[in-house]
Formats: C-alpha cells, structure tokens, sequence
C-alpha cells in the first residue's frame, strides 16, 4: 500500500478545510439607497462626479437612485443614468415616469449583480402629470449557487395626504408576492416617517433592516428617516450594518447603505 507523504497529506487536509469554511461563508450584500435630486446639491451644483464618488465610497452590490433625469433641459440633456454607470463602473438600469424639460425623470438602479430580467411598474397615482413607479429587478446572488434575488427600487408620493402611498403600498405587495418565497428587498424613498400609518403597512409583509429611525432628510440637517431598505421572507435575511453615510451637500437627501447575509 502506497502512503501520502505527510507534508502533502497536512497540506490537502489544510485545503479541503479552507475550501469548507469557504463554502459556509454568508452571501454578503452591500445596498444603497440614494435620492439625488438629480445630482443637484445643496450648494445648488450640479456634480454627477460627486454623487458618483458617494456612491464609489460605500462600495456597492446594488444602488436605488431616484429623482434621475435622462436627457432634461435643466441637467444639459445629460443622461444621467449613463454616466453615474460609466464613473462608478456598474450596469444601469432606468425607466422614465414623467416627461419632462424635453426629456425623461424616474428611478435608476445600479448594479454590479448580473440582471436576469427587468421591468417598470406603475405605481397608482392620484394627481395628474405625478406618475411614480417602481423599477423591479431581477438580479443573481454573488453566492456558489446564484440564488435568485429580487430588487424592487421606487419612489413614492410625498403629499401630506397619504392616500397615494397607501396605493402604493397595495400595488408594490401585488408585485411581491408574485414569487413569495423569492428573497426580496424594497428600496428607496418612501417619503413616510416610521411612526406613519404607511410604514405599518409596510410592515404587514416588509421587514425593516433598521431597529431605530436612520435620519436622511434633509442632508444639511437632517431630522427625519424617509428612505428605506425592506427585506422579505425576513428569515432570508440578516442585517450586519445599516447606517446613513455623513454625505451633507451632494443632494438634499444623504445615502442610506444597508449591509445583509442572504441566508439559505
């Protein structure tokens, strides 16, 4: 019987243990949310280098922008979308809800994550020339068995009438549980506080990834949580960090980043 030498057996042993603490690692994800007026800031500057460089600072698996114009008068007809893909080195993903100024204004996703399939949903809208949507992602895992995953980025309405939210509430669940056991997040600017009647709603089928209000608005002086990140079936997900990064003139909103292990 032929023997392994004892150096190259130590050494196999040594690999089949890295290989298994390898395999056992969590799935990591970095999410941010970012409202960028589309990338005026507070100084009144339009600086689509800045907000890129925000986004680059807290190193991204997948970004929510809203308030993202393409080809608008008043951001010099530039495409948005393009171009914060192009300085962050990610894949864009946008779709216009309103006309505007000769161009288009909606929500963009950002995403290193491979995208299997994407589409624009419609939000239900109370005020006429106000539509609102919800980009909805499908996006692969960066895990050995490519879990699907589903990105839902929206942005919806701000009036002190909540009606419109409550809608939307309704129609972003429809669109949830068209695959129910999917792992799902819902990102973005809900424009409700924690304590409003929208947030409890969420909260019917929504987890939150924060235990206490994360303060995003105003940027200069913010005193109030109004962007989220949501995650659903909440046993998928853990939350290792969630915290507003100190970013207080690139927008009038600061960035919410969202640390998650995607559990089996």
């Amino acid at each position: 019987m032929s023997r392994v030498p004892l150096p190259l057996l130590a050494a196999c042993l040594l690999a089949l243990g890295s290989a298994s603490v390898f395999a056992d690692e969590p799935t990591r994800l970095r999410i941010l949310s970012y409202n960028i007026r589309h990338g005026e800031g507070m100084d009144g500057k339009l600086d689509l280098e800045r907000i890129a460089g925000v986004i680059k600072s807290a190193d991204p698996h997948v970004v929510a922008l809203q308030e993202v114009d393409k080809g608008c008068e008043r951001t010099q007809k530039v495409d948005e979308p393009g171009e914060l893909a192009r300085l962050t080195g990610m894949t864009p993903i946008f779709e216009g809800n309103i006309v505007f100024q000769g161009g288009d204004y909606g929500n963009a996703v950002l995403t290193r994550l491979p995208v299997t399939a994407w589409r624009n949903v419609h939000v239900p809208s109370h005020y006429v020339g106000e539509q609102r949507g919800a980009l909805v992602v499908d996006l692969t895992a960066p895990d050995a068995k490519h879990t699907p995953i589903r990105f839902m980025a929206t942005h919806i309405d701000y009036r002190p009438d909540d009606a419109e939210r409550m809608d939307s509430v309704k129609k972003l669940e429809e669109v949830a549980r068209e695959h129910p056991d999917l792992p799902t997040l819902l990102v973005g600017d809900l424009n409700s506080k924690p304590d409003s009647r929208v947030m409890a709603a969420f909260g019917e089928n929504w987890t939150r990834t924060d235990t206490s209000p994360l303060l995003t608005f105003p940027a200069d002086k913010p005193d109030r949580q109004i962007d989220y990140v949501l995650v659903r079936p909440a046993p998928r997900w853990k939350v290792v960090e969630s915290r507003v990064l100190d970013e207080p003139v690139a927008s009038d909103h600061r960035p919410l980043l969202v640390v998650l292990e995607l559990a089996d």
